[in-house]
């Protein structure tokens, strides 16, 4: 990684223009705090700035240069844009963030360009206008994260120290800031949906397409040219191709053979030249459900996940390099896992695009923590309308990885059902709905635990850290008298015998228990600085520490084997990949070096060890 431009690599790789016209703005950019939220006022937005940081890593880490971790109402950024002189001056300029915490608003030359809500969420403006023809201009962003809101923040600590399962903020950039020349007719993010016939349908937006063009897209492998389809620009608002693979030449996507195939897409003028070009791939693969059983490629793949929170020491929500997130596959892989939920956290494009080439098998979710306690028990949970435009935004984006088996709009919505409809059940039902109605081809669960408000979702879970794998039997025991495990402010000691319930009753859906485990280990080398932390930052980990790796090993097989072989489960996910700061209850340590003995770990959570299921 290059000290003037960290994490120089293609932010979006499934949407490359092979033209090479995209310039990273990655590295050095000046910085100033505004804690009064003050600085439009005071004129920030038109002088230089008092500090630097280094983009994209957020104020609150050490890799930024500002390693501040305390509350930062507001930030800016300021830098020079300057045009590479091969970019042609009739192009269109687009401004790419990847990801912004929380309220972004954007400036060239002083004229603002757009603005955007979502600490996780990508967006895309057009300097076109406001660049007028010069190569050379000022660039600022001003960044809000208010402290006092409501807003969607998933494991960021809402207090001074992380505790518990929550950490360190992130404020600012936090993902890569790029510029990219496009034509002034150009093709946007395709939509790419595989079908269970053996093709593939893509939608194919044209942005500023006139009458007369056209789009084409071209699929190919290894042996060259697959399929290609063409369709008319203006005959219907979105043009659609059909791409039929031959039976001979179908590979269907999955852990043992995550085929890639590549995907051509171009847009072209009324004379058959092109005017716009993205390489691209695709994935083809289906989903379905069967019963209890979530089928792959119309044959059931026992989910072994793992919970993968998506932090590093020195870098926070930012990967501190394009190897770390390889790493973070490879380690899981390693240890007999065959995906994850990638957990409070919009996975950033680069990781997506490993899990596709590498056959990793992801559930999709949403940053929702940060808004519990707004209210009395029963209305307690703060969810508002930002949550259902930010989570669209999301599936959209991620909508053509095929390394994406199903989505989970929320986590652990404890808030009790009585006899009014609350902001939550408006909000669990939109974020539902908006999800089944924007992809048909995935499995959605409408709140991972806890408070299951849609009769008709597709999958129903539980979390459970009980320790004692006895105990754990015979909580889970009751799935095949369909009265499966569920989470109640009763069973998670949140209230007194004979509360009323979180859920709706349960019906049958397909059921897997997507966080057990957690079991607290520090290895004797590691121990004496996990626990000479101070009192707010302690080891911390789920019942009680085991006494050494042995026990480890015992409960964790146990606990288990309550899942895996029970015939009626389609998957487990187990907390969780590596230690997180005061978290010490990983497989790996927070720097990713071993705690345990990895072969014994996937002997455990490994194929090999799953049960057998028939048919």
């Amino acid at each position: 990684m290059s000290a003037d431009v960290p994490r120089p690599e293609h932010p979006r790789p499934q949407f490359v223009r092979p033209d090479g016209r995209w310039l990273s703005l990655n590295g050095t950019w000046q910085f100033e705090r505004d804690p009064g939220d003050s600085g439009l006022e005071r004129g920030l937005l038109d002088r230089e700035l008092g500090s630097a940081i280094l983009v994209p890593f957020a104020p609150e880490s050490a890799l930024s240069g500002v390693d501040d971790p305390d509350w930062h109402e507001a930030v800016w950024y300021r830098r020079t844009l300057e045009l590479p002189a091969d970019w042609p001056s009739r192009d269109r300029v687009l401004l790419h963030c990847q990801a912004i915490d929380h309220d972004a608003t954007v400036w060239v030359d002083g004229t603002e360009v757009g603005r955007h809500r979502g600490g996780h969420t990508s967006f895309t403006l057009d300097l076109t206008a406001a660049l007028a023809g010069r190569r050379v201009a000022t660039l600022v962003i001003r960044a809000r994260d208010p402290r006092h809101e409501l807003l969607p923040r998933g494991k960021q600590a809402t207090w001074f120290h992380g505790t518990h399962a929550q950490y360190p903020r992130t404020t600012g950039i936090w993902q890569p800031v790029w510029l990219e020349s496009v034509p002034t007719s150009f093709l946007g993010r395709a939509r790419i949906t595989p079908d269970a016939a053996g093709a593939f349908d893509v939608e194919l937006p044209v942005t500023g397409g006139i009458p007369g063009q056209r789009v084409r897209a071209t699929l190919g492998d290894d042996a060259g040219e697959v399929a290609t389809a063409e369709a008319a620009v203006g005959r219907q608002l979105v043009p659609r191709l059909r791409l039929e693979v031959p039976a001979e030449r179908r590979r269907w996507w999955g852990p043992a053979d995550p085929h890639l195939y590549r995907l051509h897409l171009e847009l072209l003028d009324a004379g058959g030249q092109v005017l716009d070009e993205l390489e691209s791939y695709a994935g083809l693969r289906t989903l379905a459900i069967d019963g209890h059983r979530i089928l792959l490629n119309g044959e059931p793949v026992f989910q072994r996940l793992v919970l993968d929170q998506g932090y590093w020491p020195e870098s926070l929500m930012t990967a501190p390099s394009e190897e770390a997130l390889v790493a973070d596959i490879e380690l899981a892989l390693a240890a007999g896992f065959n995906g994850a939920r990638i957990h409070q956290k919009i996975a950033e494009e680069r990781f997506l695009h490993h899990c596709d080439r590498l056959g990793y098998l992801v559930w999709g979710e949403f940053p929702d923590w940060g808004v519990s306690g707004a209210g009395p028990a029963g209305h307690n949970q703060g969810h508002g309308p930002t949550f259902v435009a930010q989570w669209v935004e999301a599936v959209e984006r991620d909508y053509s990885h095929p390394a994406i088996v199903g989505w989970c709009p929320l986590n652990e919505t404890h808030q009790f059902l009585h006899d009014r409809f609350t902001t939550l059940d408006d909000v669990t039902q939109a974020m539902y709905w908006a999800t089944k109605g924007m992809d048909r081809t995935r499995p959605v669960v409408d709140a991972s635990g806890y408070s299951h408000r849609v009769a008709a979702t597709d999958v129903w879970d539980s979390h459970d850290y009980t320790q004692d794998p006895a105990e754990f039997a015979e909580r889970m025991g009751g799935l095949a008298q369909g009265r499966p495990h569920t989470n109640t402010g009763e069973n998670t000691g949140a209230c007194a015998q004979g509360a009323p319930d979180y859920s709706l009753p349960y019906a049958g859906q397909p059921y897997f228990c997507s966080e057990y485990g957690g079991i607290w280990w520090v290895p004797e080398h590691q121990r004496s600085q996990a626990d000479a932390a101070n009192d707010a930052q302690e080891s911390w980990g789920y019942g009680d520490r085991v006494r050494d790796e042995e026990e480890f090993y015992a409960r964790a097989e146990g606990l288990t084997r309550v899942l895996d072989q029970d015939p009626l489960m389609f998957g487990y996910c187990y907390t969780q990949l590596t230690d997180v700061f005061q978290e010490k209850n990983g497989i790996y340590a927070f720097d990713r070096s071993a705690k345990l003995d990895v072969d014994r770990v996937r002997a455990i959570f490994g194929a090999d060890a799953a049960y057998e299921r028939e048919g």
